[in-house]
């Protein structure tokens, strides 16, 4: 996984983290969940607000699915 999956990152993170409060979180809380999923290949660095902003987006969307 690289931080372009967005949807693959969201469902990864609602399976490992199903009682965070998804709508209310530091995005370096976010990051950090993200880079310790087993599947993520990518470039710790390698993000920015941008793509937090749409990972938690598309996490809310999949919890409310």
């Amino acid at each position: 996984m690289q931080w372009t999956d967005i949807m693959d990152i969201a469902i990864a993170l609602e399976e490992n983290h199903p009682d965070v409060d998804n709508v209310n979180l530091r995005f370096t809380d976010l990051r950090q969940w993200v880079v310790e999923l087993e599947e993520f290949e990518g470039d710790p660095d390698g993000c920015n607000e941008k793509i937090l902003e749409a990972i938690q987006a598309a996490w809310i969307d999949e919890r409310d699915e």
